[in-house]
């Protein structure tokens, strides 16, 4: 018998991003001013609107406790992004372009391009796996179907 042992390749664990002045507070505020924009948008402000009646602080602390987990490997989050975003119906695949735009333009305008940067990677991130989640079907043959052929 041989010794042999495969290796699978495994994408190395995300760093904390360990920049000064990158914290709860810091994160707290792109958080603040991106739900600003997502409010005023015409297409994303009514979908959450109809989702967080009234209050929005909590909602805000609930997404200032994910980026601080994305961001900063904190743990705070222990909520589960997938179940919430399946439960939004009236989201459609393109409404992801739009909310990475004002996330682009939020942390362009509030961080370093290289923090800006990290912020950027791991939403693009995020929002592929949401978008895979949510709207991701095989046809009967087994094969993604194309762009137009969805609902």
């Amino acid at each position: 018998m041989s010794n042999l042992r495969i290796e699978t390749a495994r994408p190395k664990p995300e760093e904390p991003l360990a920049t000064e002045g990158v914290d709860r507070a810091f994160i707290g505020g792109i958080v603040g001013d991106f739900y600003t924009r997502v409010r005023k948008d015409e297409g994303l402000g009514p979908i959450f609107a109809r989702h967080i009646a009234g209050d929005w602080e909590p909602h805000l602390q609930k997404m200032t406790d994910f980026w601080c987990s994305v961001i900063l490997k904190s743990g705070e989050y222990q909520g589960r992004p997938v179940p919430a975003h399946l439960k939004l119906k009236e989201v459609r695949e393109s409404d992801f372009a739009v909310w990475l735009g004002l996330f682009r333009q939020t942390v362009q305008d509030r961080c370093s391009p290289e923090v800006a940067g990290v912020f950027i990677d791991r939403a693009e991130r995020i929002a592929r796996s949401l978008q895979l989640a949510m709207f991701f079907t095989l046809d009967a043959a087994g094969k993604e179907p194309a762009d137009h052929d969805r609902k």
